[in-house]
C-alpha cells in the first residue's frame, strides 16, 4: 500500500513513509491502480474536493521507491548487515545468516541460479549491477546478501511496492496471480 496526502496547495503528494500530517489516501502499490486513480478522479473523490495530480505521478513514485530501496540497502551495508560479492554473500547463505538476497537484474541468469544453489529464501532483482555497485563502493555488484532482521524485512517490503509499480499495465508480473485490493479499499484502490 502507498499513502498519499493532499498538500496545502491541493496537490497529491506521495507519503512513502506514511508520516505526513493530514488525512491519508491509501492505494495498492500497483501500477494499474495508480493509473486508474489518476484518470478516474479517485483522489478528488477521496479528498472531497478538487486536487491537482502530477502528470508523472507513477514514474515519480517508481523513482522515489527505487531511491528508498537503495537508501535502505546502503543503511544495511553501513550497519554491517549486508555484503556484496559472490564469495562473501555465498558464505552468508551457507551459514544461515542471510535473510534476503538482492541480485542485479542484468546479471547472468545461470550465474544467479548457481549462486543461490537451492537457497529457498527471498530474492529481489530490481536494480542493475551498476546501481548495486554504487551502494557498495564498487563498479558493479551482482550478488548481495542481507542479514536476517528488520532491515531485510524493510527491504523486502520496499521491493514489493516497487515491483508492483514497475509491472506492466495490468500490474502483475508474468506467472504471478493478480493482487487483490486490501480490505477497506474500493476497486480503484482508494481507501473507503
Amino acid at each position: 500500500m502507498i499513502r498519499f496526502v493532499i498538500g496545502p496547495d491541493r496537490v497529491v503528494v506521495p507519503d512513502l513513509a506514511a508520516r505526513l500530517p493530514g488525512r491519508g489516501i491509501w492505494l495498492s502499490a500497483r501500477g494499474d491502480v495508480v493509473e486508474t486513480a489518476c484518470t478516474r478522479g479517485a483522489f478528488a473523490r477521496a479528498a472531497r474536493g478538487p486536487v491537482a495530480v502530477p502528470p508523472d505521478l507513477r514514474s515519480g513514485l517508481q523513482a522515489a521507491l527505487s531511491r528508498r530501496f537503495v537508501d535502505h540497502l546502503g543503511l544495511a551495508r553501513r550497519a554491517g548487515q549486508a555484503v556484496a560479492g559472490f564469495a562473501k554473500a555465498r558464505e552468508w547463505l551457507s551459514s544461515g545468516r542471510a535473510g534476503l538476497v538482492v541480485q542485479a537484474e542484468d546479471g547472468s541468469a545461470e550465474e544467479r541460479q548457481r549462486f543461490l544453489g537451492g537457497w529457498d529464501g527471498s530474492v529481489v532483482t530490481l536494480l542493475d549491477g551498476e546501481r548495486l555497485g554504487v551502494v557498495f563502493g564498487r563498479e558493479r555488484a551482482v550478488h548481495v546478501a542481507v542479514a536476517t532482521g528488520r532491515l531485510a524485512e524493510t527491504l523486502r517490503h520496499e521491493a514489493g511496492r516497487l515491483a508492483g509499480l514497475a509491472d506492466g499495465v495490468s500490474g502483475q508480473a508474468p506467472g504471478r496471480a493478480p493482487k487483490e485490493c486490501a480490505p477497506g479499499t474500493g476497486r480503484d484502490g482508494a481507501r473507503r
